[in-house]
């Protein structure tokens, strides 16, 4: 489909491609977008039908819809903002540069104007920054028949009329009906006999990560959004909801590796922007690190000794970490959820705990019998130290000792973040592996002077 298109661009058969993206949908005309000659580009924008184009302009990265506009005349670039739904026209607005922006807003007019620097008002993580204002909103007093009525007259504006939302005349929200209630019920029904009272809905200040996790609880197609009086404002579809999950995703897992939030794309982040996100984590670990060198550089003597114990610091290091992170990641998953509460910490430590003793216990025999068949007798790693089943017996106890206290770091620090006011997700893998490095050497280090004497 892709290389036909291409090959119509390129032959000039403008009528023939005019069908073909016609019957396509808005998001894979998007993506062949990305494909096109920006030389092209705004002719085969312009083929397009006019509600198709919109469809397609808000489906298209932020970089591509900055050069659409910059080549748009002032009418076709009203027509296009004409055809948005208000919230979309937000987040192009907000991702824009200033003159960019600015030039949009002078093509739409005084009460949109208004309502857009309204929802732009709102913080970035907020309700009130992803609704859209465009929605269904019906009186109770109103008959079955009515109402649709009411629908007809104003739906092709708004997002969604799946839900509709009943208010009174300020605007306080009372209930909610569905196009199923509506369908299902005579036509001189008044709405007050039909309506759902208990409406789920968000304040415009909610954090909108809390919004899509509810979501998700309650399977929602749209949520009404309310001011501090209860008066509708708003809502928020579904659509937007995957967006915020998605986001709030990507950022937990550069977090979780060690790499400051992007807002663009792979290839859409310059070498430089890369390197700023990256580097503040590498040189605090780095740093951080230095604390594992203080601790082999006290015990250097000690380890000229036994030197067969040096070649296991890595795998006890490695072994520590990689508990630790299997903790942090699956309570850093709970706690977005909202499944986990700092109030659950002891329940969290007593399960990992628990956890932490079958792995340690497995872990260690495992590892017993490989230092015996395999270190011992076959490759002859600890023969010359002088206390060669002495020292098995320091590697194996620190791994049992290690993977315990690992997990229970990484399962209580993400929750005590959480309750100070930090992002869980940066207590995940990078720190979490260091804390864990520096106490395994401790452990080590500890049952090499206990056990072996020196």
């Amino acid at each position: 489909m892709e290389e036909k298109i291409l090959e119509l661009i390129e032959l000039r058969k403008f009528g023939e491609l005019k069908t073909m993206l016609s019957e396509m949908n808005a998001a894979d005309i998007a993506q062949i977008f990305e494909e096109i000659d920006e030389k092209d580009l705004l002719v085969v924008f312009r083929i397009l039908p006019k509600e198709l184009a919109a469809e397609v302009f808000v489906e298209m990265d932020s970089d591509m819809q900055q050069l659409l506009i910059e080549a748009f005349s002032d009418k076709e670039l009203r027509e296009v903002m004409d055809e948005l739904f208000m919230d979309d026209t937000v987040d192009i607005i907000d991702e824009m540069p200033a003159t960019v922006a600015k030039r949009i807003l002078k093509q739409t007019d005084a009460n949109t104007r208004r309502m857009i620097n309204q929802l732009l008002a709102y913080p970035d993580d907020s309700a009130g920054s992803i609704m859209t204002t465009e929605y269904i909103d019906l009186k109770k007093d109103m008959t079955v028949d009515a109402a649709f009525d009411r629908i007809r007259k104003i739906g092709f504006d708004t997002e969604t009329i799946y839900a509709c939302y009943v208010t009174d005349r300020s605007r306080h929200l009372l209930g909610i009906v569905s196009i199923k209630d509506l369908l299902l019920n005579p036509k001189d029904e008044v709405l007050s006999n039909i309506m759902d009272e208990n409406v789920i809905s968000v304040n415009t200040l909610e954090d909108k990560e809390q919004v899509a996790m509810d979501f998700e609880k309650y399977d929602l197609l749209a949520m009404p959004v309310v001011d501090l009086e209860n008066r509708l404002v708003g809502i928020v579809t579904v659509d937007d909801a995957i967006d915020v999950m998605k986001e709030e995703v990507t950022e937990d897992i550069e977090k979780m590796a060690a790499i400051l939030p992007s807002e663009h794309s792979y290839f859409k982040t310059g070498i430089f922007e890369t390197f700023k996100a990256r580097i503040p984590w590498l040189l605090l670990l780095m740093i951080s690190a230095t604390f594992t060198g203080a601790i082999i550089s006290k015990f250097e003597d000690k380890l000229t000794v036994f030197a067969g114990l040096i070649a296991f610091i890595p795998m006890l290091m490695d072994t520590g970490g990689n508990s630790g992170s299997q903790a942090s990641v699956t309570v850093i998953r709970s706690i977005s959820l909202g499944d986990i509460e700092f109030s659950d910490i002891l329940k969290v430590l007593w399960k990992e705990i628990r956890v932490a003793f079958c792995c340690s216990a497995v872990l260690a025999i495992v590892n017993l019998g490989k230092l015996l068949l395999v270190d011992y007798w076959l490759l002859g790693t600890f023969k010359g130290d002088g206390k060669p089943l002495l020292e098995i017996a320091v590697v194996c106890s620190t791994l049992f000792c290690t993977v315990i206290v690992a997990k229970i770091v990484g399962c209580s620090l993400p929750i005590i973040a959480k309750k100070i006011g930090f992002d869980p997700a940066v207590m995940a893998s990078p720190l979490i592996t260091t804390v864990v490095d520096a106490i395994s050497l401790m452990i080590y280090f500890s049952f090499a002077a206990m056990i072996l004497g020196t």
